[in-house]
């Protein structure tokens, strides 16, 4: 019998990227819930194998404008309480830290385009070891704080907050290494707003993206693959 995966995804072109083969190819049937659209509740993301929770353009406190955000939270902090696994990406990471009770807020900058991480101690013995000085992407402006019981990972000078974990199970990443470097025309079209109000060029993240896409794909692929070996 197949192993479930379900991705809960908030907007369409920030999707599993070239996590979705491998997951296939490790014998999980993967699905998506569109947040804000599908239900999420407590018993869609608690029963699956796997989750993973994707990234977004809104904020785990916009709840007013996104009244969805409460039952998506509640629903991941049921599945973190059960301690069964679970990804989160970008938003998706910042949901499980505010699920945890961890506070997530905006910090009035961004940061969008490639550039490396720093590991922390605890990051370079983690499954993102084999990041080593890779450029990753990076699309955010919120940062979320580490949850009490997490270890954090992985730092940059702007965002001292990359990635999270607790066990084996529980891991949290600021940052995309999801993105197929194939398709980022589609993060490119997607967020034009953004980039335009935040005077950022396209053709700078285009350009990295051929640069480093090849390499970063090859280093996060083995991340997922450590992190699915260590769950068992």
């Amino acid at each position: 019998m197949s192993k479930t995966a379900l991705a809960i995804r908030h907007v369409a072109f920030e999707d599993l990227g070239i996590f979705g083969p491998m997951l296939a190819e490790r014998g999980y049937a993967v699905r998506y819930l569109d947040a804000g659209v599908d239900v999420l509740n407590v018993d869609t993301l608690t029963e699956p194998d796997l989750v993973v929770v994707l990234g977004g353009p809104i904020g785990v406190y916009d709840t007013d404008s996104y009244p969805f955000l409460v039952a998506e939270r509640e629903a991941i902090a049921a599945r973190l309480r059960q301690y069964k696994p679970t990804l989160g990406i970008c938003l998706g990471a910042q949901l499980m830290a505010r699920a945890l009770g961890a506070e997530v807020a905006s910090t009035g900058r961004a940061e969008i385009g490639y550039a490396p991480l720093t590991l922390t101690e605890e990051g370079r013995s983690s499954v993102l070891a084999g990041l080593g000085s890779v450029p990753v992407l990076h699309w955010h402006g919120d940062q979320f704080n580490i949850p009490n019981g997490a270890s954090r990972l992985a730092e940059t000078p702007g965002f001292p907050n990359q990635a999270f974990a607790i066990g084996p199970h529980i891991l949290g990443l600021q940052f995309h290494l999801e993105a197929d470097d194939q398709q980022i025309e589609r993060w490119l079209i997607g967020h034009a707003h953004e980039l335009w109000t935040r005077g950022i060029d396209p053709r700078t993240i285009r350009r990295d993206a051929a640069k480093y896409g090849p390499e970063l794909a090859a280093a996060a692929r083995g991340v997922l693959a450590a992190w699915l070996g260590q769950l068992g």
